[in-house]
């Protein structure tokens, strides 16, 4: 199985790339991870919320495979703690699927049709975060699962 994430605009800060870089490196002894990046949408600031939302929507939908199990980061979706994730990573290994996409969306969400083609929907907190800053959580997150499922010593229970 291999892990995508595809996010909504590229990451300005340095300082957070490079936490994403480093996790990413390290995700990279458990699993093959890619970071797919849309680009922000041009003159945004002339379209509504909705035309915005139906725009980066028809790019999401475009980096799928038809067999790909999409998961949306989504502040509705269901919560778990880090153990709770690695076994629902895991259990995901065990089910033979080729690509787990998991996807952060733009800043008003996501289209109807993405939320259509998903087959479920997480959320990292109830708290608001930058899209950002959410990569490099939810990065950090799928490492601390593989690490919880490798017994490793990172995660402290």
């Amino acid at each position: 199985m291999t892990i995508k994430l595809i996010a909504i605009g590229k990451t300005d800060n340095n300082h957070l790339q490079s936490l994403m870089d480093d996790y990413t490196k390290r995700l990279g002894f458990y699993i093959k991870f890619s970071i797919d990046i849309i680009p922000d949408i041009k003159k945004a600031k002339n379209l509504s919320e909705e035309q915005q939302k139906q725009k980066e929507g028809e790019l999401i939908l475009s980096k799928l495979m038809a067999i790909d199990i999409l998961i949306l980061l989504d502040e509705n979706g269901k919560q778990h703690d880090s153990v709770a994730f690695s076994e629902y990573l895991q259990k995901h290994m065990n089910s033979g699927i080729k690509q787990l996409v998991f996807v952060i969306g733009g800043p008003y969400g996501f289209s109807q049709d993405v939320y259509n083609k998903a087959n479920g929907k997480l959320s990292l907190s109830k708290m608001t975060f930058s899209h950002q800053m959410i990569r490099l959580f939810f990065i950090e997150q799928l490492y601390r699962g593989f690490t919880i499922l490798k017994n490793e010593p990172y995660h402290h229970r």
